[in-house]
């Protein structure tokens, strides 16, 4: 019985219920906007590219265990403005981004397929060396690199929301 893909997996369960939490009151208009305080444009990510961005993870998690990553694997077009090389922008049109609809779906359907994912893989998985060769100094198996996808990267954009969401003036999750 697995043991150390359900450990990894806890961290993603409970960003996820986060990540859901934090979408208390965030209209569709909102979703892919620049907060402003006043006057003054906050150009920090906003929720849209933050979920967006997030659930482009969740097929290098599966793929990492050895699963098939292809259900999960995004359009050009989600991937052009959510790719970590694609810079967020303000989208007070609504042209730029899917819609919230689409962006919450792909991060909870893919995040949720990681996890169970996570939960089923074999213990020596995340012992083997990590593949990802310009990223291995910093997280030297595939178990390290996983879990930094599932919990501390997921995490970092969550707290992005959540400072996003006080900027909106909606307040704390």
């Amino acid at each position: 019985m697995p043991n150390i893909g359900p450990m990894i997996a806890a961290s993603g369960r409970l960003g996820l219920g986060y990540a859901e939490r934090l979408l208390t009151d965030v209209t569709p208009n909102q979703f892919a906007r620049f907060a402003r305080i006043g006057d003054t444009v906050i150009q920090s990510n906003h929720a849209a590219f933050n979920y967006g961005h997030l659930s482009l993870y969740a097929s290098k998690i599966i793929e990492g265990v050895g699963g098939d990553p292809s259900v999960y694997q995004p359009s050009e077009a989600f991937v052009e403005v959510f790719s970590k090389d694609a810079t967020c922008v303000d989208d007070p049109d609504g042209d730029i981004y899917p819609s919230m609809q689409e962006v919450v779906d792909a991060l909870v359907r893919n995040y949720t397929a990681a996890i169970e994912a996570l939960e089923a893989a074999d213990d020596e998985v995340f012992m083997k060396p990590n593949p990802n060769v310009s990223m291995r100094e910093r997280f030297s198996t595939t178990g390290a690199m996983l879990g930094f996808y599932i919990g501390g990267h997921f995490m970092i954009h969550m707290g992005q929301t959540s400072a996003w969401r006080r900027a909106m003036g909606l307040g704390s999750a």
